[in-house]
């Protein structure tokens, strides 16, 4: 029986899964961030090394057993970035084929009923990746703001932070925004919030979307208008991939990762009307399963073996595992 393993290295987590021949979930692994630019290549060591191993005990098996790999890792953007990251991979010890690609990619893999597609990211930040069914890809930077790249959850309270500005100094309507913001803070008045955010007392951060989500779905108009554009933006990320691949008249789907899709129609209705009005066939599906299913399904690509036949009972068995992790 041959195995194959896959590793999710995320900003907040690093997963690891082992799975058959068959698509059956064998083992899986946990660490903490893996990320090396909030950890340095050390710790994306550690994390790699004890998630691996926890995969490894709970299928049984040793090192040797595993036949192919498929990384996806948060902070792996440029091709000259893989030396590094090909050297922490090889201290694992593996003997076998395997490719290593960003970790919105593997999205894309699990999320797609072919391996091909659209994946856009809208989480913490922003980023879109793409492959055709020749497997050419496409891409942005995903380094958000300094690359006119904007979407996610800081671009998005970004946003809000400078619609509260405006309202402070009269540039903008008012907005309920701006008492939002004074209470997640706890400052005395709006001059204290600009005054402290400007000063680095108070720091903002991702989290504060899903309030700017609960002021606009209660009305407030300045609320919307910042959704409405964060939607555009992440739509039109999806955009410029799908013209690299020259998609447009293409049908395929668009996997949508990250939370701020589970932010309702102010959001993901702007982001699909975006990408229909180029890509009129785009069909969307919300990623439902493990990332790290489609790491699984890259190494075993890698191996040679064919991953349309084993797509269906690895995401079913990866499900059972998890539940049964989670009971224990």
């Amino acid at each position: 029986m041959r195995y194959f393993l896959g590793i999710d290295v995320g900003g907040s987590k690093t997963h690891a899964l082992i799975a058959d021949e068959s698509g059956c979930a064998a083992g899986f692994g946990t660490a903490g961030t893996g990320n090396y630019q909030g950890v340095g290549y050390g710790g994306f060591r550690n994390s790699l090394h004890q998630s691996t191993r926890q995969a490894l005990a709970a299928a049984g098996i040793q090192m040797a057993d595993i036949a192919g790999a498929g990384f996806g890792i948060g902070g792996y953007d440029w091709p000259s970035q893989l030396p590094k990251h090909r050297s922490v991979i090889d201290s694992l010890g593996l003997d076998c084929r395997m490719e290593i690609v960003n970790d919105a990619v593997i999205g894309l893999v699990a999320g797609t009923s072919e391996g091909w597609g659209i994946a856009i990211v809208g989480g913490t930040g922003c980023n879109c990746r793409g492959r055709d069914r020749q497997g050419r890809e496409g891409r942005v930077t995903g380094e958000g703001g300094r690359f006119g790249e904007w979407g996610g959850g800081i671009e998005l309270v970004g946003k809000a932070l400078q619609a509260v500005s405006h309202a402070w100094s009269r540039r903008g309507p008012q907005t309920e925004l701006s008492n939002t913001f004074m209470q997640l803070t706890e400052a005395a008045s709006l001059d204290d919030l600009i005054e402290g955010i400007d000063l680095g007392r108070y720091e903002p951060n991702a989290s504060w979307a899903q309030e700017v989500f609960r002021v606009a779905y209660a009305g407030d108009p300045v609320a919307k208008q910042v959704i409405a554009w964060a939607g555009r933006e992440e739509g039109e990320l999806a955009c410029a991939v799908i013209r690299q691949l020259d998609l447009q008249e293409e049908a395929f789907e668009v996997v949508q990762i990250g939370g701020l899709f589970d932010g309702g129609p102010l959001y993901t209705d702007v982001v699909h009307q975006t990408i229909l009005d180029l890509a009129p066939k785009a069909r969307f599906v919300r990623l439902s399963v493990p990332p790290v299913v489609g790491s699984v399904l890259l190494g075993a690509h890698a191996a040679g073996l064919p991953t349309a036949r084993i797509r269906e009972p690895l995401i079913r068995t990866t499900e059972e595992l998890l539940r049964a992790e989670k009971t224990d």
